[in-house]
């Protein structure tokens, strides 16, 4: 992903979760996804998928089930 698109889709998460502290960043030595923080607490992957000319992103975040306890 582009320096650009992580900015845009970093603007727009901040924006739909109401999340200031959400940050998107380049992953190492990976060109087609980025990480999704909230602080410094990783969250989950954003991955950018093109097909026949068409440009999505889709987000994947697992849930741990012993995150669910207390």
């Amino acid at each position: 992903m582009t320096r650009d698109e992580i900015l845009k889709l970093e603007r727009y998460l901040k924006t739909l979760f109401r999340l200031p502290d959400l940050q998107v960043r380049q992953r190492p030595q990976k060109e087609d996804s980025a990480e999704v923080f909230i602080g410094e607490e990783f969250i989950g992957v954003l991955f950018r998928d093109e097909d026949e000319g068409e440009l999505s992103y889709q987000f994947q975040m697992a849930i741990l089930d012993y995150d669910l306890q207390g």
